[in-house]
């Protein structure tokens, strides 16, 4: 790796932004009001602001390994709340991916170390849908589908915490659930049906 090369990169960046607009960087470091939280991979392969199209300012962004949205990793849960109650986001996004080396990880039955409680989270996605699953015979395509359903359970654990459930009652936040298809560059709205899931498991998991 050439780190010289990145830093050249950079310097062509900031001469491009400036001669767009000289106060492009003064402007920027007024601070943050992004309208989205996005939850995504930390794969390399998947940068949130290229197959979104959007700018610095415009995204509030977490990625993590299968963009989970676990209970007790502080790390995520500190994203959610300070999106959703500091910066008061109307959109979070859960967006995976098809070809994802964390849902592919936790099909093997093999100790992956440290890795193996965060994988957990995902092969208990695969155990909640089993039945439908084990129904796909193209491995393949069990493996999308997989990685489908890892992102609208991961919409379901957001809809469990009180910052969410606050905010939709407070100002209409709602949860979106996409997947990149790393195959086309296309992005797919799982349309995930947010009000009714939230309706269903507030029986549960209201907190508000």
């Amino acid at each position: 790796m050439d780190f010289n090369r990145i830093f050249r990169n950079n310097e062509q960046w900031v001469a491009e932004k400036l001669q767009a607009n000289p106060d492009y960087f003064k402007e920027l470091s007024k601070g943050q009001s992004p309208e989205i939280l996005y939850i995504g991979c930390s794969d390399s392969r998947v940068t949130a602001e290229d197959l979104m199209g959007v700018q610095p300012g415009e995204v509030f962004i977490h990625r993590n390994i299968a963009n989970m949205v676990i209970s007790v990793d502080l790390n995520v849960m500190s994203v959610i709340n300070y999106a959703v109650r500091h910066l008061k986001v109307n959109h979070i996004v859960v967006c995976g991916h098809y070809e994802c080396g964390g849902v592919k990880a936790s099909l093997l039955a093999e100790d992956l170390g440290i890795l193996n409680p965060w994988l957990r989270n995902i092969r208990d996605v695969y155990r909640l849908h089993m039945e439908e699953l084990v129904g796909i015979t193209d491995e393949h395509k069990r493996f999308d589908r997989l990685v489908e359903l890892n992102v609208q359970e991961q919409c379901i654990n957001l809809i469990k915490t009180a910052a969410v459930q606050q905010a939709n009652k407070e100002r209409g936040l709602t949860v979106h659930g996409w997947v990149f298809d790393i195959r086309t560059g296309k992005l797919i709205d799982l349309n995930i049906d947010f009000q009714t899931i939230l309706a269903d498991i507030m029986k549960i998991y209201r907190l508000i």
